[in-house]
């Protein structure tokens, strides 16, 4: 039987870079005591007014078609939210509601870039971008971010890998997986680079409540960035809300109008009920959303602490999302032996940083996933290891 040539640009992607969570999951499953840091799910509870509300517009029997742009006021919420954080008018011209950042991204890749095109997008990424851009058709293009300079995207080094084809960078600050949070100053030049170049920008800023150093920035909020940016982002980690798949796109106007069909062919409109909650949730402020917050801000300090003298380790402060970032290397072992060793011998579940790009091959990736005592206790166990290696090396 014939398939589309997507389903062959996707097909090699996925379980083998998940295959250290895939089998903690499975010892966890049979009983072993793993203390899982693969996936970035907040582990603190929604707000139990976001929980109510939704409860109540589905009771209300809030389940009809919606509209395939988004209700009115999940729409308005989002305008409000843009309106205030750039000091612009945002308006519902500007907005559509999507199920989660994920659904955002697709959409917004696939009305921007197709066969023949390029998107550029740093080293390391988070796994799923090689998937959408894979799946507009366009080819990828990896800017490597380099460990030394925090792994933070350097204008130059994006502008040396744009060609012709160029079409689309896919920018996420803070950053995913190593926690790279850009300033206003690297945003400029990026967007500097971006406009002369006649690139969009697709902005992931999942992260956004999650910035622990420098101030968030993004493209969207400078006025030379505004016509050629499109914010993707969603309630799943300001709001401790993964599942509810409540998400948007913020861009200009007529790329708004042309995302319209597409959004509607896949999915004609949102679950009502759902959007109702995500309204109320941009609407106000919550203290569990910014007690969760202070909660990563201190796990963040956690691990660069607690591996400190650790021989062969190095962990920098993570300056925003929800993830840390240590370097293996000089262990004599790479994050794929590293994490395998650790899951096996310690009991510790975390990604192998090559999951996520050759740029972080030395690395695993540590979600801050847990609370502060198992972050501690995960910490010694790291450094019980990285002994035992060193020990090896001198031996």
């Amino acid at each position: 039987m014939r398939f589309a040539s997507v389903t062959d640009r996707l097909a090699d992607l996925g379980a083998a870079k998940w295959a250290v969570h895939f089998e903690a999951r499975r010892r966890v499953a049979a009983g072993e005591p793993i203390i899982e840091l693969t996936i970035g799910e907040p582990d603190t509870p929604a707000p139990q007014a976001l929980i109510d509300t939704a409860i109540a517009s589905l009771q209300a029997r809030r389940i009809r078609y919606s509209g395939g742009r988004g209700e009115p006021s999940v729409l308005q919420a989002i305008a409000a939210k843009y309106s205030k954080r750039t000091g612009r008018t945002i308006t519902t011209d500007n907005t559509a509601y999507m199920p989660g950042t994920q659904t955002a991204l697709y959409a917004a890749l696939a009305a921007l870039a197709e066969a023949g095109n390029e998107v550029l997008v740093g080293d390391p990424l988070y796994a799923t971008y090689e998937g959408v851009i894979r799946a507009s058709g366009a080819d990828i293009v990896l800017v490597p971010l380099d460990p030394a300079n925090g792994f933070h995207l350097r204008a130059e080094d994006l502008e040396a890998r744009i060609t012709p084809r160029s079409r689309v960078l896919l920018l996420n600050s803070p950053h995913n997986p190593t926690g790279a949070t850009l300033s206003r100053e690297e945003i400029a030049a990026i967007v500097d680079v971006c406009r002369r170049h006649d690139l969009w920008i697709v902005s992931d800023e999942v992260y956004e409540m999650l910035s622990y150093g420098a101030p968030f920035a993004s493209p969207f909020d400078l006025a030379e960035g505004a016509e050629r940016t499109v914010v993707v982002s969603s309630l799943s980690k300001s709001h401790m809300l993964p599942g509810m798949r409540a998400g948007w796109c913020v861009g200009p106007v007529e790329f708004i109008e042309r995302l319209l069909p597409l959004s509607e062919m896949m999915l004609f409109g949102g679950q009502p009920f759902i959007q109702d909650m995500a309204a109320y949730a941009l609407s106000e402020t919550f203290a569990e959303c910014a007690e969760s917050a202070e909660s990563f801000r201190v796990r963040a300090e956690i691990l660069p602490e607690m591996l400190a003298n650790a021989p062969g380790l190095r962990c920098p402060k993570p300056e925003g999302g929800m993830f840390a970032m240590v370097d293996v290397s000089g262990t004599g072992i790479d994050g794929e032996a590293f994490a395998w060793r650790l899951l096996e011998e310690e009991k510790v579940a975390v990604m192998p940083g090559a999951s996520f790009g050759q740029q972080a091959a030395g690395h695993v990736r540590v979600a801050l996933s847990s609370d502060a005592s198992q972050l501690r206790e995960a910490a010694s166990r790291m450094v019980s290891l990285a002994i035992r290696l060193s020990q090896g090396k001198a031996a």
